[in-house]
């Protein structure tokens, strides 16, 4: 029988349609071949084809925007907001604006066009996510950006315009709405229970073992009760940390990272996906627990079903794939 199922941190309501079950293999689709290019501007050997680099890991003796480097960060050729101008609002016609402050960045993962995070090592793997902090420290001290947002698309159909491995930050001038519903559910859950909402869910996943995809002595990755989503699956560090520049035991962060990613790509046959990273703000204006009820976490949803007129219409998700049975597939192969 169907279920709705809460979820305990923003409220959110989900259907999981038992009747509609798929297994991993009910979601295997004919990959669209790329027609091959013959230029990548993120290939190494291209650095002039894309602005200049803001940080790179380098070997030894190459100069910035040249062959060599590992990882790479450079502004986005086109920003969804830029880096210029002052954070005002403005009214008109009775409505609320301001200008398209904030930044834009890319960061190419490796210099290899097919090097897919199962493809990498644990090293390779590291420095990406060492990338991702790095960068989200040095955009915090822009005191114009609230919000500090690093996304991964991977895949045609999840909105990735290149095939070349990289993931994006943008940082805006406010904090996103859905970020907010995040910190006001935790707080609220805070003030009731006198703990994280996230480190409950940890101990309750923990107990149960249904959901746990993988764990490691100090991280955990489980696919939510109330997934929106075929194989949506939530990584954390077991200790509390509201912030994700903080991270402890980055190896091992980047051990299990790669384990999850890998077995979602075997499990699914490389699916299209989208991955954000949701931390705490640059600045805490409106929540008084936030570094005690927030959690940082990375969600990782598999592009496997649409999104309708039924889930646009209520805000309701349809989730045919148990994330019990979710779990099942993926800690097989991360074992």
């Amino acid at each position: 029988m169907p279920e709705l199922r809460k979820d305990p941190v923003i409220g959110r309501w989900v259907i999981i349609a038992t009747e509609r079950s798929k297994r991993p293999d009910d979601f295997l689709h004919v990959k669209i071949p790329e027609k091959p290019s013959p230029f990548c501007p993120f290939c190494e050997g291209n650095e002039e084809k894309t602005p200049p680099e803001v940080y790179a890991v380098r070997r030894d003796g190459t100069l910035p925007d040249t062959p060599g480097w590992k990882v790479r960060v450079v502004p986005n050729k086109f920003p969804a907001l830029v880096r210029e101008g002052e954070v005002r609002e403005r009214m008109e016609d009775g409505y609320r604006l301001m200008d398209g402050v904030g930044a834009h960045e890319v960061i190419i993962e490796t210099p290899k066009h097919d090097g897919i995070i199962p493809r990498l090592s644990e090293e390779e793997v590291g420095l990406i996510l060492d990338a991702y902090r790095r960068r989200y420290i040095s955009l915090k001290e822009d005191e114009r950006l609230r919000y500090i947002l690093i996304f991964k698309n991977h895949g045609r159909e999840a909105g990735a315009s290149l095939a070349h491995p990289h993931s994006q930050i943008i940082a805006t001038p406010i904090v996103p709405k859905r970020v907010k519903e995040e910190l006001y559910g935790s707080e609220r859950f805070y003030r009731e229970k006198g703990k994280c909402v996230y480190c409950w869910m940890i101990e309750q996943e923990l107990s149960s073992k249904k959901r746990v995809v993988a764990e490691t002595e100090n991280f955990i990755a489980f696919c939510p009760f109330a997934s929106r989503f075929p194989f949506e699956v939530w990584l954390l560090p077991k200790y509390h940390s509201a912030f994700f520049e903080d991270v402890k035991e980055p190896d091992e962060f980047a051990s299990i990272f790669k384990r999850v990613i890998t077995a979602i790509h075997d499990v699914l046959s490389d699916p299209p996906y989208n991955l954000v990273l949701h931390t705490s703000p640059t600045m805490n204006e409106h929540w008084e627990h936030m570094e005690k009820s927030y959690h940082w976490h990375m969600e990782i949803m598999p592009k496997l079903t649409r999104v309708a007129g039924f889930e646009w219409g209520t805000g309701f998700y349809i989730n045919p794939t148990s994330p019990e049975e979710a779990a099942r597939y993926l800690r097989e192969r991360c074992m």
